[in-house]
């Protein structure tokens, strides 16, 4: 089944989850799985692993079995930087193989210690190519402050535009931790004529170097409830954990009632998290 025809019904409540390090067993992810599957996410996503190779990813594997065992919609991440044409076809053939319908079309993070492959130049390249090799639905990320290397927020809209013209049919958002972002960036891409459902990106921030990172990455801004939360509790893990879980609930709280698509839940592969955010909101995204 197609994502996309989950948002004609109801609004979707979806997980990310990612691979585990190359260190650690490939079960670590299916332990985290078996404790996410009676929370009975509308889907589950998968990144895509560190190192770039197509031949040293778990992400279509897990996908695959994200499929076949636990029977959840599955949506597996391609990053056009690390893929040839020859790889994305190869990654196109094991998902439909595997009855995987859905893919998160992705130009990816430059990594400066891996060549960037020279096939696909930005996602909507990638975009393109998939509608010409398969029957999936292709799913685009976007940047409700704007993505890092964008001149401006009106570039970034007309390059998403042209990503959902290039048959993107649905958009899940980066991370934010002020909802007015978010609703300015859909009146914006409503502006632009990008119709297709908007997922909100949440990620529950439960300790001080996961959001510096997340700051670094993405240029998340931290408005003042947040940073007065974190100033409190930065030196109580349990304190910090259970405050950032309650941001979370705050933040999809207010979104639902304004009438969010979805809300992508970013799971961080920790099971307790994800549980407490979904008792504390599942009975509102099925009122």
């Amino acid at each position: 089944m197609k994502t996309v025809e989950f948002f004609e019904k109801k609004q979707v409540f979806s997980f990310e989850v990612f691979p585990p390090k190359r260190t650690a067993p490939i079960e670590t992810i299916y332990n985290t799985l078996d404790e996410l599957k009676d929370l009975h996410p509308d889907y589950i996503s998968v990144t895509y692993g560190a190192g770039g190779s197509l031949n040293n990813n778990k992400t279509l594997e897990i996908a695959s079995n994200i499929k076949t065992r636990y029977n959840f919609e599955s949506v597996a991440h391609l990053p056009c930087i690390n893929l040839t044409k020859d790889d994305t076809l190869l990654a196109l053939n094991t998902l439909r193989d595997n009855g995987v319908e859905n893919i998160l079309a992705l130009r990816g993070d430059i990594n400066p210690d891996i060549p960037p492959c020279k096939d696909f130049e930005y996602a909507s390249d990638l975009v393109a190519f998939i509608k010409e090799n398969g029957d999936f639905n292709i799913i685009g990320a976007c940047y409700p402050e704007g993505h890092p290397e964008s001149k401006n927020i009106v570039e970034d809209i007309h390059h998403l535009k042209c990503k959902v013209d290039a048959g993107v049919s649905q958009l899940t958002t980066q991370l934010f931790l002020d909802n007015n972002y978010f609703y300015t960036f859909r009146e914006r891409a409503a502006l632009a004529g990008i119709s297709v459902p908007i997922e909100a990106g949440i990620m529950p921030v439960v300790n001080k170097n996961q959001i510096e990172r997340m700051v670094s990455l993405c240029g998340v801004n931290l408005p003042t409830k947040f940073t007065k939360m974190m100033a409190r509790y930065e030196n109580n893990p349990i304190a910090m954990r259970d405050a950032g879980i309650a941001y979370a609930v705050d933040q999809i709280v207010d979104l639902v009632s304004q009438g969010v698509d979805g809300i992508h839940l970013y799971t961080m592969n920790n099971p307790y998290i994800a549980r407490k955010i979904y008792e504390a909101v599942h009975q509102l995204l099925i009122a």
